[in-house]
Formats: C-alpha cells, sequence, structure tokens
C-alpha cells in the first residue's frame, strides 16, 4: 500500500497542467492542442503535438471549449504529431452556450452535433416543445450531484424535425448563420453610392461571364483582346469591384464581416451582402459595370505569361453563358442558339490558353489533379420539395473559368508582396504524416495497391492516376482527401499544397468571401492613397475568417446529410428500397459503418443482419453454408432499409 502511494505521488509530481482547445471527435475522444504561448509545450518532445483525451477523462468539455488539463510529458508517444494521455481538469471558457437538438423523451434532447456523444437532461419551461421538436437549449453547469449528467434549459422551441423548413432553421440556429437581410437593409444598400478611382475604360474588350445555370450572383467575368503583335493575345480577368461600394468600416463592411461568407446551404442562401446591392455589384450581361480586372499579355503559342497588370475598370459583358452550354459546345463543335461568331471566338481562345496554363501547372507546379465527384441533394427553395441528388465531376468548361481566377489570384498574391501591402493568403498545409501513414496502410494491406510517399504531389498524382476506374475508386478518393489538412487563410504567404503554389491569395470571389473582400479594399486603399489595415490586424482576421469558413462548411454538411435523409426517406415511401456499393469504414460491437460514396454519407449495416456475432472487430456472417469475415477496407453490397431521424442514420440490410 505504501508502495503504491509513493508510485502515485511520483506520477502526481510529474504531471505538467496546460490550456488549450480541445477537438472531439464522433465517437467521444478529443484532442488538445496546448496554445502557443503556453510554457508546457517546451516540456514536450514535439512541442506541436497535441494531448490525447480519452473519452472518460473529458469531463463536461464540449468541442471546440478552451480547457486546462493535465499530463504526464515523459509519456512518450511514437507517433509523430502525438503527444501524451491527459484529462480535462477544468472548462475555462465555453465555445458554445447554446445548441440544437431534438427532443426525444418528456425531458431529455438529443443534440444535433455528433461531437456531443450523450443527451441532455432538459428542466424548466418547455416552451411548447414536445417530443419529435428541435429546440434551443443553454447548457446549464455540471450538476453536483452528478458530473456525467448534463443539464440544459430549452430557450426556444425551433420547429417539427422532418420539415424541411424545420430543420433548415435547426441548423441555421446551431451553427449561429446570421439571418438574411432584412428589407430596410436591402434599401439602404441599394442607395449606396459607388466610390471614386481612376478607371480603365475596357468596354472594348469582348467579355463572357461561365457561371452555372442557376447562378445568382456573376462576379468574375473573362475578356479577350488582340495583343500588340500577332503571337500575343491579352486576357481580361474582370471581378466585381466591391470595394468600389463598400468602404472599410461602413455599416454593410461591418455585417459581411461577421457573416463571413455566403452560406449555401441545400434549399436557403444566406448571402453575406445585401441582394440589392449584389444586384448593381454583379456583372450583368449588356451591362456596363465597375470591375477589378488583372490583364495578361500572353504568348498564344506556349502560353506563357509575359506580363500582368491590375486596374479598376469599366467593362460590357456581351453573353451571359453556362458550364453546360459551353460543355456541349466543347464536345460537339456546334454553335449554341443566340451565339455569334466573336463569341465563339472569345470561348475558342480562352481554352486554347486555359489548356496550356493547366498543363504548365500540372508540369512544374505539379497541382494534385483529384478530379472527385460532389455529391448535392436538390432542394427547391420556395417550395423546400427535395429534387433529388447530383453527382457532379469537374469538366473542361469549370476549368476553363479555374485556370482564369487562379491566375488573377496567384498575380494579386505575387503583388500584395511586392509591394509590401499587408493581405491575406491561402494556404494549405503538407500533408500530417500520421494520418499520410494510416491511409497507406489501409491502401497497401486492404487492398493491395501500391502508394508511394504521399507527402510528393507528383506521387499523389501517380497514386491518383493508377487507381482502377471502378466502383473502387471514389471510396479511395474520398479516403485519400479525408486524409488532407484543411487549407486556411493567414497573413504571411506560405505553401498551398494542392496548388503547388507558394503565393496564393483569393480575390476572385469578393461577393461571397469576405477575405476577397478585404483583399480588394486593401487594393483600393492602395489605389487612392488611403489608409489601409496593418498586418497585426490582417493575422487577427485571417483566424476569424478561417473559423468562420470552417463552420459555414459544417452547416453546409449538416443541411446537406439531414435532407439526404430525408430524401432517403421519400424513396422508401414510394416502395423503393435502392442498393448502392460501400466500402466498410469501421467495424464495431453494433454492426458495419459502410462509406457510400454514391450518396456521399456513412450508412449502417446493424448486427441484426448477421448470424454469428462480432468478434475482435470482425463480424462473422453465415449465409448458405459459408462463413464469411468482414473487415474495413471491405466493398459490400447494400440495400437501403430504414431511416432512423432520431439517430441521424440511414439503416441498410447486406445484400
Amino acid at each position: 500500500m505504501r508502495r503504491a502511494q509513493e508510485r502515485r505521488e511520483r506520477v502526481e509530481s510529474r504531471m505538467v497542467e496546460a490550456n488549450g482547445i480541445i477537438s472531439l471527435s464522433t465517437h467521444g475522444y478529443g484532442f488538445v492542442k496546448i496554445d502557443p504561448a503556453d510554457e508546457a509545450r517546451n516540456r514536450l518532445a514535439d512541442p506541436n503535438a497535441e494531448i490525447f483525451i480519452p473519452a472518460r477523462f473529458i469531463d463536461d468539455a464540449f468541442d471546440g471549449d478552451r480547457v486546462r488539463i493535465n499530463f504526464d510529458p515523459s509519456q512518450a508517444e511514437t507517433a509523430p504529431g502525438r503527444g501524451p494521455v491527459g484529462r480535462v481538469i477544468t472548462v475555462i471558457q465555453r465555445k458554445k452556450e447554446n445548441m440544437v437538438g431534438e427532443v426525444v423523451t418528456g425531458n431529455r434532447m438529443r443534440p444535433m452535433s455528433r461531437r456531443v456523444p450523450s443527451d441532455i437532461q432538459l428542466s424548466g419551461n418547455m416552451h411548447g416543445a414536445k417530443i419529435g421538436d428541435w429546440v434551443k437549449v443553454k447548457v446549464l453547469p455540471p450538476s453536483e450531484r452528478s458530473q456525467a449528467v448534463r443539464f440544459g434549459q430549452v430557450l426556444e422551441r425551433i420547429g417539427e424535425a422532418g420539415l424541411i423548413a424545420a430543420d433548415l432553421d435547426a441548423v441555421c440556429a446551431e451553427y449561429d448563420l446570421m439571418p438574411p437581410y432584412t428589407a430596410a437593409q436591402d434599401a439602404a444598400a441599394a442607395a449606396i453610392q459607388p466610390r471614386p478611382v481612376e478607371r480603365r475604360d475596357l468596354r472594348n474588350m469582348p467579355t463572357v461571364t461561365i457561371d452555372p445555370t442557376d447562378a445568382k450572383d456573376f462576379d468574375d467575368a473573362v475578356g479577350v483582346l488582340p495583343g500588340a503583335s500577332p503571337d500575343e493575345v491579352i486576357i481580361g480577368v474582370h471581378i466585381s469591384d466591391v470595394a468600389g461600394y463598400i468602404a472599410p468600416g461602413s455599416e454593410f463592411d461591418v455585417e459581411a464581416s461577421r457573416r463571413g461568407f455566403t452560406a449555401y446551404l441545400p434549399g436557403r442562401t444566406l448571402p453575406m451582402l445585401p441582394k440589392t446591392l449584389t444586384a448593381r455589384i454583379s456583372l450583368q450581361e449588356g451591362v456596363d459595370s465597375m470591375a477589378h480586372t488583372v490583364l495578361f499579355t500572353v504568348a498564344r503559342a506556349t502560353g506563357e505569361i509575359r506580363k500582368s497588370e491590375r486596374c479598376h475598370s469599366i467593362v460590357h459583358i456581351d453573353k451571359r453563358l453556362d458550364y453546360e452550354t459551353v460543355q456541349k459546345f466543347f464536345d460537339t463543335g456546334a454553335m449554341p442558339t443566340g451565339w455569334t461568331s466573336e463569341i465563339v471566338d472569345v470561348v475558342k481562345t480562352e481554352l486554347e490558353i486555359a489548356r496550356k496554363w493547366r498543363a504548365s501547372r500540372l508540369e512544374h507546379e505539379k497541382f494534385i489533379d483529384l478530379a472527385l465527384p460532389e455529391i448535392r441533394i436538390l432542394c427547391d427553395e420556395t417550395t423546400n420539395k427535395i429534387l433529388g441528388l447530383s453527382s457532379k465531376v469537374q469538366r473542361e468548361s469549370e476549368q476553363l473559368i479555374e485556370e482564369y481566377m487562379l491566375a488573377a489570384n496567384s498575380a494579386v498574391a505575387a503583388e500584395l508582396v511586392a509591394k509590401k501591402l499587408p493581405g491575406l493568403f491561402r494556404v494549405h498545409p503538407a500533408p500530417d504524416p500520421e494520418k499520410l501513414m494510416e491511409f497507406t496502410a489501409l491502401v497497401t494491406e486492404t487492398f493491395g495497391i501500391a502508394v508511394g510517399d504521399l507527402s510528393s504531389r507528383e506521387n499523389c498524382n501517380k497514386f491518383i492516376g493508377s487507381l482502377p476506374h471502378n466502383e473502387l475508386r471514389p471510396v479511395l478518393l474520398t479516403a485519400f482527401l479525408r486524409s488532407l489538412p484543411r487549407a486556411f487563410y493567414q497573413a504571411e504567404p506560405a505553401l498551398h499544397f494542392g496548388l503547388g503554389k507558394t503565393l496564393y491569395s483569393h480575390f476572385t470571389s469578393p461577393i461571397r468571401r469576405y477575405t476577397d473582400t478585404l483583399v480588394h479594399q486593401q487594393l483600393f486603399s492602395m489605389d487612392t492613397n488611403a489608409q489601409w489595415k496593418d498586418q497585426a490586424t490582417l493575422a487577427q482576421l485571417g483566424e476569424t475568417l478561417s473559423e468562420q469558413e470552417e463552420n459555414n462548411d459544417n452547416a453546409y454538411f449538416s443541411a446537406n446529410d439531414r435532407l439526404k435523409l430525408r430524401y432517403l426517406d421519400e424513396l422508401l415511401g414510394k416502395n423503393r428500397a435502392p442498393s448502392y456499393t460501400g466500402m466498410v469504414k469501421k467495424v464495431t460491437s453494433a454492426g458495419l459503418v459502410i462509406d457510400i460514396t454514391e450518396l456521399g454519407i456513412y450508412g449502417f449495416v446493424p448486427q441484426s443482419n448477421f448470424v454469428a456475432p462480432i468478434h475482435r472487430r470482425k463480424i462473422k456472417n453465415i449465409t448458405r453454408g459459408r462463413r464469411a469475415s468482414f473487415n474495413q477496407g471491405d466493398l459490400v453490397h447494400v440495400q437501403l432499409s430504414q431511416v432512423d431521424f432520431t439517430k441521424g442514420a440511414a439503416l441498410f440490410n447486406l445484400i
């Protein structure tokens, strides 16, 4: 007993306390990244290592909370980036005081966020909420009687879960998305007068916009003029001159900064700027518009950019085009209805140069060419009716516009650095070695596919090119994408791993991204000899906007996934039980988690599908006298059986 006491004392003497932000997984455990200024970082073998917090040591912390933890820094971990095991001592500051969930019993709420592993016990006035309703709840301090039970107080009833409008309201409340602008704000925005700046008249440059068929905002256009010599062509990338209307510190600058980005949810769009102002700023067909232009002088034979310059301009959009029509023109060569020979020549020249630029980027920058379908639910914003699923892979019509946006963004980033003007840069870190090892092990051990060193973009493209063009390909591409880190914004230029660029800003979408608006404002201030924001201010804005972007993305994923469940439920209601191919993502005691890339969701095959029990992370299935085991990475065929809205899951049977 005395020796045990001595051991405890020795362990306690090695314990170190630190502050940091906790990130929780959907399985309950978490990681804490210690604050940069905390002395405890110096006690770790790797100062950037994250402290692992087992689920039983999470205490009352929620995802994103600032917490105080203790840990033993002498516990060495062999995996890169992994620190010792710790426990949460206390929550210093909540990231969110409120959360949204569905009432599942008379006094219990199931949180919408899957990063909150336990239900919330409700107390006090229910505000009319009943079982099956969405509610907004204030999280209460832990109970002195039971630290294990989390309590909350209902603030408001949002609506009935399962109704699409209420589901979207719940997502907006959970992610604190800003409401639409009011009619009064729209009227005030319509009265804004443009700010004076010297402008170049580029209305003689034949110019088109190319956007989705249902686009509402038009913040970019591309035009073409002959160069000074027959072997040159001038490409004009025209961007809406948002800073010409939105002055730093003005009413709608503040409003836009609070939103950060336009939120595009299926069935609901929450714009960053008022729609009346967006309509004036947009580059509309047949209208003279104010733009912020990057002009490229290009060698027609090689695509080499011989010179680039930036100016504020007046442009005239000759034709609004859409991706579908342009792609059909590329595929067939037939002139679409309503096009003129001049428009045909403009589009052909733009395609010719874009192909050369893309080939050059692939050769020299070795960008990761990851053509992965985007699976979106389509929902009518007026009727809230689900229209179906959309699966899109980037085509050459989209690649054409991408090339010109990349070129303009790169040129602006280079100018910011050359002129020492504080700005924001888009940064994509190199992949985390541990995540690459996990992905490599999955692909090699499960599928026998050679991976190579994925820390090299060239090897990434070789790996992508080696994948078979069958049902396995999208599964592995999705898994690879998830192994890469998120891109973010900061005030210093750094590597964008995916693009292979070290100088890259966002300039081309100022109507829907405040990051781009900021860069426009900085350039406008420089061009008019006005005061611009300093480096420290831009650094703080970069952190804030990166968080806002991630929050917007998570809101989209949440709404997209929930409406996909509604879509699947509607199929079942029509006596249709579709089947899919998926990959076993995880084997649990309750069943199989299946990654169904055709839907862009995880499905679940319950234990009840199997005759033999789950044992040692394998499920043994006895069918027709044969015994089969399922492991992570196995491809399986499944059929939809049920949608569980309370758990937010689609259930499947094995075929």
